[in-house]
């Protein structure tokens, strides 16, 4: 039975007004009202829409983060591997079975003025056939430059091969995490970020770039694909956030659908800051845990001591997605 309240206030001031004219004791106004309206509380669930599983450089399977998710109670989830759509199926069927709503995703590396950035691309098609042709050129460069680094760490009388790394990654795509993971293994360093400092970061001794699309390229192809194009970890660019007005203008000028704005690295200051320029250029705002398993320190989104994304962002982004496209 649904009451219209106004005409209930109406009601519950003639009842008082009698009341009082009447010399009889006043009803209790405000636990008549909470009996006929109780007060329910809008409770915000969290949403997960970056993670990387062991189809990229995360440690976890598919079936081990959609466990995790069910884990969490998240009401949403993206797999959002590097320059690979492998594990996505996998993961939209595991979700469905687990009651956990799930967007197709991926993460691409992309340049834009001299700047690397990572655009997150939402409600892809998986298997679009020009954006895995796209693919298949960004997953070469990835393997020519594991060829490079590992001749770069042979010279340094480093002992580690491609047969090393494939056994390590198993599937899906290969890089310096992997490397990384058989430094550790190997005795040359004791963390990943010592992998990184030591020999894998950019500038030190194993470094080396490798092929990447511009951001505009990048958010072209995830159009095209049916998806929507999200600045990943936008904080990340410069934490004095100083670059990242012009930036994000630019990229809303090649089309740019949204910012990263819940993230683990993201203080209050920088998501109050996001969040403005969000509202200035009319972007969505989407978040994630960025989890990687072993090879990163953080849990998925929802855990204790991590961040939760509230649930309206993935409704936001479904939205958009079907108003892109009407048969998502």
């Amino acid at each position: 039975m649904r009451f219209n309240r106004k005409i209930l206030n109406v009601a519950l001031l003639r009842l008082l007004f009698c009341s009082i004219t009447a010399s009889k004791p006043v009803p209790n106004l405000s636990a008549i009202s909470a009996k006929l309206f109780p007060y329910r509380p809008y409770v915000t669930m969290c949403v997960d829409l970056h993670t990387h599983s062991v189809y990229s450089d995360g440690t976890a399977t598919p079936a081990e983060l959609i466990h995790m998710a069910a884990a969490c109670k998240l009401k949403g989830f993206a797999l959002t591997d590097h320059d690979t759509t492998e594990g996505v199926q996998e993961t939209i069927r595991l979700g469905f079975d687990r009651n956990v709503e799930v967007i197709s995703g991926l993460e691409i590396s992309a340049l834009h003025h001299g700047y690397s950035l990572h655009i997150l691309g939402y409600g892809i098609n998986p298997d679009n056939p020009d954006l895995n042709r796209w693919l298949e050129r960004l997953q070469q460069g990835r393997m020519e430059r594991n060829t490079k680094i590992l001749e770069k760490l042979s010279g340094m009388g480093i002992d580690i091969n491609s047969e090393d790394v494939a056994r390590l990654s198993r599937c899906g795509q290969t890089g310096r995490p992997h490397i990384a993971r058989l430094l550790i293994d190997r005795g040359y360093v004791k963390t990943m970020n010592e992998a990184f400092k030591h020999y894998l970061g950019k500038n030190k001794p194993a470094w080396c770039s490798r092929f990447s699309y511009t951001a505009a390229q990048t958010i072209d192809i995830i159009h095209r694909a049916g998806g929507v194009a999200v600045f990943a970890h936008p904080g990340q660019l410069d934490p004095g956030m100083k670059i990242q007005p012009r930036i994000i203008k630019e990229l809303k000028e090649r089309k740019l659908d949204g910012l990263e704005i819940f993230y683990p690295s993201h203080t209050r200051k920088m998501q109050k800051r996001l969040k403005g320029l969000a509202r200035q250029h009319k972007l969505l705002v989407t978040g994630g845990s960025d989890y990687h398993g072993d090879n990163r320190r953080g849990g998925l989104a929802g855990g204790k001591d991590t961040i939760c994304p509230p649930d309206s962002i993935m409704d936001e982004l479904l939205q958009r997605l079907q108003m892109q496209n009407p048969k998502f």
